[in-house]
């Protein structure tokens, strides 16, 4: 199954300022995670984003919320899934797009419950595995063994973007072949 453009919604989950530093290569899921947001502003995918227990892991952090430019889609949950937050289930429906792209923290937890659930009710779930991570890296390899089991699609940055694209000479496909050479 390709990704396709006018399917595709991307959700970023708990990319926060006291959570990220823990992660195992933060630096690099928060420059993957930026370069989706680049690319679904230049293709017009929604996004939306969860922030876990904000008061104590803090906001998203400053680089992901530069590339946001607002802060309407940002929802604060408590729930481990974002899925099983009401307020990210509903918008996740009514965009009315049955594909989702997800990156985020961490990959064990609330990325991994979170796949799970939108695949259970209907979804075709696309984890970006080098925009996503945990505390420790095998936590990430169990997750993604898991959640392919489970019939989520483990890709890539790249292969969001070009599959997005469909094809090469556009202006679009110009700008974003900029952000992954």
């Amino acid at each position: 199954m390709l990704i396709a453009r006018d399917k595709t919604q991307l959700l970023v989950i708990d990319e926060q300022e006291r959570l990220v530093p823990a992660m195992h290569e933060s630096e690099r899921v928060v420059a993957r995670t930026g370069v989706l947001l680049q690319a679904a502003r230049t293709l017009g995918l929604p996004v939306t984003v969860t922030e876990q227990y904000p008061q104590g892991l803090g906001p998203t952090v400053t680089p992901l919320l530069d590339l946001l430019g607002s802060r309407e889609h940002i929802y604060a949950k408590t729930q481990f899934s974002a899925a099983a937050h009401p307020k990210v289930a509903q918008r996740l429906a009514d965009l009315n797009r049955r594909q989702v792209v997800i990156a985020g923290v961490e990959a064990h937890v609330c990325v991994a419950q979170t796949a799970s659930m939108l695949r259970a009710t209907g979804f075709d779930v696309f984890l970006v595995a080098d925009a996503v991570a945990s505390r420790r890296s095998d936590s990430v390899a169990l997750a993604l063994e898991r959640l392919r089991a489970e019939g989520v699609w483990v890709v890539n940055v790249e292969q969001v973007i070009f599959e997005c694209l469909g094809e090469a000479g556009t202006p679009e496909f110009r700008e974003l072949s900029k952000l992954i050479r």
